[in-house]
């Protein structure tokens, strides 16, 4: 990660362990990194109107919770991208723990009854992201949170393949799309640490219209966020395809993608 800029800001020096390649307080006295903080939006309102849909809809709470947890990690992350200060970098960092054991849950606990809660599993997760923060807390090691999030990530690549390939393959290709997208944005995430000077220097020479595109961390958040989305749009066609609900994607002002149930016939 590069380091912060000497041009300071409303919220003063940085305290976070990380500092990424966006200049820090270029476009706004009042936000860090600009274009980091506003890319977060897209993990905060298509989640909140899922959670909105899902909970009109009668679905299973564990699913509202999931596009909440996603919206937590939004709102953690533009508040620790505007202040690059430490307390805010653990509401980004820690949420993607939490928020990313409930996609497990649902995904590990999808060929259950209606309703049918897993005390084992919560328990397990439960310790898991205690320890987690637990040791986070303690050893402020960034690579030491980054690996626990890839192992949990890993956990559902792994489950949502099986599940595809053996027991709903015409999910396949939303399965697909959402780790194509998250991989993306995992690629952009390593070009703008491991490029980060070329890329600050790109920016030099670049108009500011097209400075913005090298913004790579921005990115991470766009395709993050809607790989993190569409997993949940997965995970729930699964559930309502094993409880027998019909279900469709479709797509709200023919561009972001919705879940819809249809109504069960009666009769």
């Amino acid at each position: 990660m590069a380091p912060s800029l000497d041009r300071q800001g409303y919220w003063g020096r940085p305290t976070s362990t990380l500092d990424w390649c966006e200049e820090n307080y270029v476009v706004s006295y009042y936000i860090a990194e600009f274009w980091n903080t506003v890319s977060n939006l897209i993990m905060i309102l298509p989640p909140l109107y899922g959670a909105l849909q899902t909970y009109r809809d009668g679905l299973e709470f564990r699913y509202t919770c999931s596009f909440l947890g996603l919206a937590a990690v939004g709102v953690g992350s533009w508040c620790f991208h505007m202040t690059l200060q430490y307390e805010m970098q653990l509401l980004d960092e820690l949420p993607m723990i939490y928020s990313t054991c409930f996609f497990v849950y649902c995904l590990y606990e999808c060929f259950k009854e209606k309703n049918t809660i897993s005390f084992l599993t919560i328990m397990v997760l439960s310790v898991f992201s205690v320890s987690v923060s637990v040791v986070y807390l303690q050893w402020k090691e960034p690579v030491f949170h980054q690996v626990m999030y890839g192992a949990l990530v890993a956990a559902l690549v792994i489950r949502s393949i099986f599940i595809v390939t053996w027991v709903y393959p015409r999910l396949r290709s939303l399965s697909y799309i959402s780790l194509g997208v998250f991989l993306l944005g995992f690629l952009l995430w390593n070009i703008d640490n491991l490029l980060c000077d070329s890329l600050r220097a790109s920016r030099k020479t670049l108009p500011p219209g097209l400075g913005v595109v090298t913004q790579f961390h921005a990115w991470w958040h766009i395709f993050t966020g809607l790989g993190s989305y569409l997993h949940i749009l997965l995970s729930l066609q699964i559930r309502l395809s094993y409880l027998k609900y019909r279900s469709k994607v479709k797509f709200l002002c023919g561009v972001w993608p919705t879940l819809h149930i249809e109504p069960q016939k009666t009769g």
